[in-house]
């Protein structure tokens, strides 16, 4: 069914026409993100033209399923019950008949159980093989299907972690080139990478300048989570618990490497992180600084040193060492002394602390008080990610098959580095700005 957005959703524009199944259709409706298009007369034709396309298609398909199955010696009547797992011809099931994760799990186990018959469901998504035997996991493996996939992506760019705040891609290949721009100064003459306007009078000849581009490409690394469960855990689990154990722990550990990698990456096999970056400013601190201390006056520096268009958009990324630091500072002296950081002031505030009117959000990656990387000033947007889009997964009883155990594998792509190439040099003043400022270590 074709639906009109009403607002933005997933990076579809409001007013943009999208094509959802009837119960997708409904619901978005319900909630007010869409409405149902009802001024196109030409809908009803088009959609009995592409149905009648696609029945034919999937008709051609079963035929050569059946006869498949028949040439194995397995029944027409299950073979044609397996495809039916896939919904009608218009929508396709993105469960392939499996009420939740858990089931299909169990499933696979129980189809690589030596003498045990293959839930006829798992037909539809076993990876094609080059050997023997298109329904054993160790020659092909068992496919997650699409919408279990998907919950995990979900949580993968929730906003609570720092690749929902980047300026991310999603790409269909490992490697993606960005043209960028050259640009380090704002001086005359430095201005994207070489522009320069001139004052002339009327005859004087112009002078020719030209703008340079640089290059930023990325290439997506291999991030795994390997979950080795018992037979007893995949009995006894009964599919719905199993579900929330599996996809909680591979999610958030992909959540926590990622961050970590977006903070923190070397650059080697992983993202190159913003505190190992070129474009990163760190501050020095103030002299006769007392140790693991955070002082106004720093936050003052750093929030000096940020790029003012960065400021809308700005967050700090602390460790939490750093809050008690942040309860006592203030703004001001003797009776003018004012408080200069604000927590949330309840329910109905912000969800975030705020300084300089920038939220202030406590993240496991920041290094300890008095360390570099404490406390981070960021505008992520500066920072670019591209993924796949999308999460490979698999399970074989094959790898531990001696320890009665299942291994259920995850793999991530993603690659990511900062838009910029260097802090920049303003038009007037020494001191260099950046997207990314940090505070040198007080020891």
């Amino acid at each position: 069914m074709f639906v009109q957005l009403t607002r933005e959703l997933f990076g579809k524009p409001s007013g943009e026409r999208i094509d959802v199944s009837d119960a997708d259709a409904d619901q978005l409706v319900r909630q007010g993100w869409a409405r149902i298009i009802d001024d196109d007369p030409l809908s009803p034709t088009v959609t009995r033209a592409v149905q009648s396309g696609l029945d034919e298609a999937i008709e051609r398909a079963l035929q050569t399923f059946l006869h498949r199955q028949t040439q194995t010696g397995r029944p027409r009547d299950s073979a044609r019950l397996a495809f039916s797992g896939l919904g009608d011809s218009a929508y396709d099931d993105p469960r392939a008949g499996f009420k939740h994760f858990g089931e299909f799990a169990l499933a696979v186990r129980d189809a690589c159980q030596p003498g045990k018959r293959p839930d006829d469901r798992l037909a539809l998504i076993t990876k094609a093989a080059s050997g023997m035997g298109e329904n054993v996991g160790a020659d092909g493996g068992f496919l997650v299907p699409t919408e279990f996939v998907q919950k995990i992506l979900e949580r993968v760019f929730s906003p609570k972690n720092l690749l929902g705040m980047t300026d991310s891609y999603t790409v269909s290949s490992n490697v993606i080139a960005f043209p960028r721009s050259a640009e380090t100064s704002r001086a005359n003459g430095s201005r994207w990478g070489g522009v320069r306007a001139y004052w002339r009078d009327e005859g004087e000849q112009a002078t020719a300048t030209k703008a340079t581009v640089g290059r930023l490409q990325l290439t997506l690394r291999k991030l795994f989570v390997l979950i080795n469960a018992s037979d007893e855990l995949l009995s006894d689990a009964q599919g719905i618990a199993l579900e929330q154990y599996l996809f909680r722990v591979a999610s958030e550990e992909i959540n926590f490497v990622v961050s970590d990698s977006i903070l923190n990456g070397t650059g080697a096999g992983q993202p190159l992180g913003i505190l190992n970056s070129a474009p990163l400013i760190t501050v020095a601190k103030e002299s006769g600084q007392a140790a693991a201390t955070l002082n106004t006056q720093n936050v003052l520096n750093l929030w000096s040193r940020l790029w003012a268009p960065c400021r809308q958009n700005a967050v700090w990324l602390i460790h939490q060492d750093i809050e008690p630091q942040l309860h006592t500072m203030t703004i001001g002296s003797g009776g003018a002394d004012i408080v200069a950081y604000l927590p949330p002031g309840g329910l109905s505030a912000n969800p975030y602390a705020t300084l300089m009117g920038r939220p202030v959000i406590p993240v496991e990656w920041c290094a300890t008080l008095g360390t570099v990387g404490d406390i981070v000033l960021a505008d992520l947007r500066h920072y670019v990610t591209a993924t796949r889009g999308q999460m490979e997964s698999s399970m074989s009883i094959h790898l531990r098959f001696d320890y009665d155990e299942s291994v259920f594998r995850f793999i991530f792509r993603i690659d990511g580095q900062p838009w910029w190439t260097a802090a920049l040099t303003p038009y007037k003043g020494a001191n260099t700005q950046s997207c990314f400022v940090t505070l040198a270590t007080r020891a």
